[in-house]
């Protein structure tokens, strides 16, 4: 394999800047490492730029960065671009790769750009984040632009790619811009793996939990109500209301107590959190009476004011604090995405006060609960230490001193992990929860943060053994992350055949003729007894098309009751996860049922 790139420091050279800046470290070559494609991808989003420049000599171009999901690039034209050109844009792409042009890195004075591009008001906006004086340009065939790198030797490299939609997006993300065109593609050096990612993608279609949501009569979405603000139609509230049980039942065996703070605190509440200075670009605001408030996008500092009501000894402690909390985040408009990117959602959050000796057994008895949740549905994860971000409050002692404890109590429980640089909360480093669904998608749910900023700030203390005031340390921690997300990732790892134990509907019983509604009504209201929910297809169909009407629903469960069932007080169940039939009494059936329930607990 061809070397592409040298890493050095954790940072990644392409060879054309390796060689005019010398730098010498270790040689990235053409595999499917993050570093290669990394280098690969942003090749491809140049590629990309150079195709609709030829296809659209009017083009400006902005900025087209490598993301989690593969490239894109920020661009302004006069036509209107959708989905339906991606192929002609991609058909371009291939005959510049064939070409095999030489990509080529210069260096020019800041003067020298701003003139060059003193007409491309996009790449004016780039030039006003940069401060350097001395700028690179990297060029391929006719086409160049303003770049930092990495990039491939040549075109001819890159031969693995397709693009994958057309989206609108704010420049430079500001809503108080103007809406410019964003494609987003991918692109691997081996072609197997870009078949594997495009059958990923048509699986993800059919998964779409906004399609299924929709089928399923779960939520909705109104302008009307406003955007990013989710409306949860009876099948959802059902299936909702049943998580939030299974997991009420599993907080409270394990030792943590329901507490509710309000959803807007005063001001000067965020001013000491230090959310309005960190965190206020995210937050709406209100008035009341002449004073601020905030609508909390987070629920730490009403749980800190809930454990301050009363003197706290350190026999109480860990305290577990928890609420299923309702907070607000102001997220842009082009970043809303059905339940995944919501204004406002439920955060199925907790706080842990504790000794700093008990940091560590807190944090193993929080993965323990994680682990279980998560095999409960099925998902395999993996987490990440994620240390100190650019915006942070406290010292690098706090920091380094936290985030060594972390990595401890991962390392003595043989707990693998990887490290996110940077990514921490800028109240405190934490452990990130990343699930991987049915079809390979990786999802950041749950997080655990250790925080000794907030109980300062707030004054938190507790009653230690030698009677003395001392500060406790705080656990942040979410494991769904949100109800909202968390549902939509459900939705598409099962692609709507929820798990009986939360399956909005959980039995659908189809009787053969009016004379056998009234069993079925029955039959539905013991279930309604044990907490179980189902329905009764008697409408005016034919018994075949009522039982294919049931299949549609994703139901767990489908029982038809005839004459021999009502004489009998039995039932015929078509078990549609394991495709079993069966006939059994009513009371055998039931006892099933919770059998089953019983086997998900938490």
């Amino acid at each position: 394999m061809e070397p592409i790139g040298v890493l050095k420091d954790g940072q990644i050279y392409d060879l054309q800047t390796a060689e005019a800046l010398n730098i010498e470290g270790d040689i990235i070559k053409q595999d499917n490492s993050a570093e290669s494609l990394e280098i690969l991808r942003h090749s491809c989003a140049h590629m990309m730029a150079q195709a609709i420049k030829e296809l659209y000599p009017d083009a400006k171009f902005f900025v087209g960065p490598v993301v989690t999901e593969g490239f894109y690039y920020d661009f302004k034209v006069d036509a209107k671009i959708t989905d339906d050109d991606l192929v002609t844009i991609e058909k371009k792409m291939k005959e510049i790769a064939n070409r095999k042009l030489k990509i080529e890195r210069y260096e020019a004075t800041r003067e020298e750009i701003v003139t060059k591009f003193a007409d491309d008001e996009l790449k004016q906006a780039v030039l006003s984040k940069i401060t350097d004086n001395t700028l690179t340009m990297y060029k391929q065939g006719d086409f160049e632009d303003l770049c930092r790198g990495p990039h491939l030797p040549t075109t001819g490299m890159i031969r693995a790619f397709k693009l994958t939609r057309v989206a609108g997006a704010y420049l430079g993300g500001d809503e108080e811009n103007e809406m410019i065109t964003r494609i987003y593609g991918i692109a691997f050096f081996d072609k197997k793996e870009l078949n594997d990612y495009v059958r990923m993608l048509e699986e993800a279609k059919k998964r779409d939990h906004r399609k299924l949501g929709t089928e399923l009569e779960l939520f909705t979405f109104n302008e009307d109500v406003g955007a990013g603000l989710p409306l949860w139609l009876p099948n959802g509230s059902r299936l909702r209301s049943k998580l939030e049980h299974l997991l009420y039942k599993a907080h409270r065996v394990r030792g943590y107590e329901p507490v509710r703070g309000p959803e807007i605190l005063k001001s000067d509440m965020w001013d000491i959190s230090g959310h309005n200075a960190n965190y206020g670009q995210n937050m709406y605001y209100t008035e009341i009476d002449g004073q601020q408030y905030g609508m909390k996008p987070m629920n730490c500092v009403g749980h800190i004011q809930i454990f301050k009501n009363d003197l706290v000894s350190y026999k109480d402690l860990p305290k577990k604090l928890f609420e299923y909390g309702v907070v607000h985040r102001h997220e842009m408009s082009g970043a809303m995405h059905g339940l995944f990117r919501v204004r406002e959602f439920t955060q199925d959050d907790a706080h842990i006060f504790c000794t700093p000796a008990q940091v560590k057994e807190v944090i193993i008895d929080v993965l323990e609960f994680v682990d279980s949740l998560m095999k409960t549905f099925d998902f395999e994860y993996e987490m990440e230490v994620s240390t100190k971000p650019k915006k942070a409050i406290g010292d690098d002692e706090f920091w380094e001193t936290t985030t060594k404890g972390i990595m401890e109590a991962l390392d003595e429980e043989n707990l693998p992990y990887g490290i996110d640089e940077g990514g921490g909360a800028f109240y405190g480093p934490k452990i990130d929860i990343k699930i991987t669904d049915a079809i390979g998608r990786k999802w950041q749910c749950g997080t655990i943060q250790v925080d000794m900023n907030l109980p300062s700030r707030f004054n938190v203390e507790y009653i230690n053994d030698e009677g003395h005031k001392e500060q406790p340390v705080m656990i942040h921690r979410a494991i769904l992350g949100s109800f909202e997300r968390f549902i939509g990732i459900l939705t598409e790892h099962c692609a709507g055949e929820f798990p009986f134990v939360i399956a909005p509907t959980q039995v659908i019983f189809v009787p053969i003729a009016d004379t056998h509604v009234e069993y079925a009504k029955q039959l539905q209201k013991e279930l309604l007894e044990d907490e179980m929910d189902s329905k009764i297809f008697d409408m005016n169909e034919s018994l075949n098309k009522r039982i294919r009407m049931a299949e549609k629903q994703r139901v767990p469960m489908i029982v038809v009751v005839g004459d021999e069932e009502v004489q009998n007080q039995t039932i015929a169940l078509r078990n549609r996860r394991t495709r079993e039939q069966s006939n059994m009494s009513k009371d055998e059936f039931i006892s099933m049922l919770n059998e089953i329930k019983k086997g998900s607990r938490i």
